[in-house]
C-alpha cells in the first residue's frame, strides 16, 4: 500500500498560471501533502499561484522539461513514490489511485494511457501519438500504450537508476526506453484526458518537438537495442550510396 505521506507529486511547469492552482489543490484535498512544482522560469504568475495553492515551489536551475525532471528526482525529492503530472489541467488528480495500484503490486513505472479519449486531442496530435507509439514498439520491441503521457507514477529508486539526458519534451520517451533497458516493470492504466482549458497555452511545438521525439525513440535504442540502432544506420547508409550511384 502506498501511504499518502510516502508520495511526492511532481508538477513540471512553464507558464501554467490559469491551471496549476487547481492541479495542486486537487492533490492536497485528497491528502497528498507534498506537491512539488518545479518551474522553468515562467514569465506569468505560475509560481505565485502554485505557492498560494499550497505547493512547494522550486525554480529549476536550467530550462526544459527533461532538465526539470532530472533535477527534481535527484535533488528535491526523498519520498519513495512519485506521481508526475502536467500542470495544464488536462489530467484528473482524483484518478491518482489508478496509477498507484500497479506500484503497490510491484511495478516500477506506470503510464496513464490517454488515447482512449481521442476527442480531447487535435487530429494532428492524436495521429502523431499513434505514430510515435508504433515507432517505439518497432524500435524497442514492446508496446507501452502511451509513451508521451504526462501523467505517470514511479518509484524514486527506479527513476534514479535511469540515464536521462533529454532536456525537453523527449524526456517521457527517454524514460520509457530507459525503463525497458534497465529491465524495470512498466505497466499501463487507462485514464481520462481532457481538452486543454481555455486560456492555457500549449508549450509543445507539434513540428519541432514532434521531430525531436521521433529522433529520441531511435536514439535510445543505441544502448537498449544496439543491433537495431546500428542496423538502421547501416540501412540508411546503403540506401544513400545506391541513390548517389544512380544519380551520378
Amino acid at each position: 500500500m502506498v501511504e499518502k505521506d510516502e508520495l511526492t507529486v511532481l508538477v513540471p511547469t512553464y507558464n501554467e498560471e490559469p491551471t496549476v492552482g487547481e492541479v495542486v489543490r486537487g492533490f492536497l484535498t485528497q491528502g497528498y501533502n507534498d506537491v512539488l512544482v518545479i518551474d522553468g522560469g515562467s514569465d506569468d504568475e505560475t509560481q505565485k499561484v502554485a505557492e498560494e495553492a499550497g505547493a512547494r515551489v522550486v525554480e529549476q536551475s536550467g530550462s526544459g522539461k527533461g532538465q526539470a525532471v532530472r533535477e527534481a528526482v535527484h535533488e528535491h525529492m526523498e519520498r519513495p513514490y512519485v506521481v508526475m503530472i502536467d500542470g495544464d489541467g488536462t489530467y484528473l488528480p482524483e484518478e491518482v489511485d489508478r496509477l498507484l495500484a500497479p506500484l503497490e503490486d510491484g511495478a516500477d513505472h506506470v503510464l496513464g494511457n490517454r488515447l482512449g479519449n481521442p476527442e480531447a486531442f487535435t487530429r494532428l496530435n492524436y495521429i502523431g501519438n499513434h505514430i510515435f507509439n508504433f515507432e517505439f514498439r518497432l524500435a524497442h520491441g514492446k508496446h507501452l500504450g502511451d509513451i508521451l503521457t504526462g501523467y505517470r507514477a514511479f518509484t524514486l529508486e527506479s527513476a534514479r537508476e535511469l540515464t536521462l539526458t533529454e532536456e525537453g519534451f523527449g524526456i517521457e520517451t527517454e524514460m520509457c526506453a530507459e525503463c525497458l533497458g534497465a529491465g524495470q516493470r512498466v505497466e499501463t492504466v487507462d485514464i481520462t484526458y481532457l481538452e486543454r482549458p481555455e486560456g492555457s497555452e500549449e508549450n509543445l511545438h507539434p513540428v519541432f518537438d514532434g521531430a525531436r521525439i521521433g529522433y529520441v525513440v531511435y536514439k535510445t535504442t543505441r544502448r537498449t537495442r544496439p543491433a537495431f540502432f546500428y542496423g538502421v544506420a547501416l540501412a540508411v547508409a546503403v540506401v544513400a550510396v545506391v541513390v548517389f550511384a544512380l544519380l551520378s
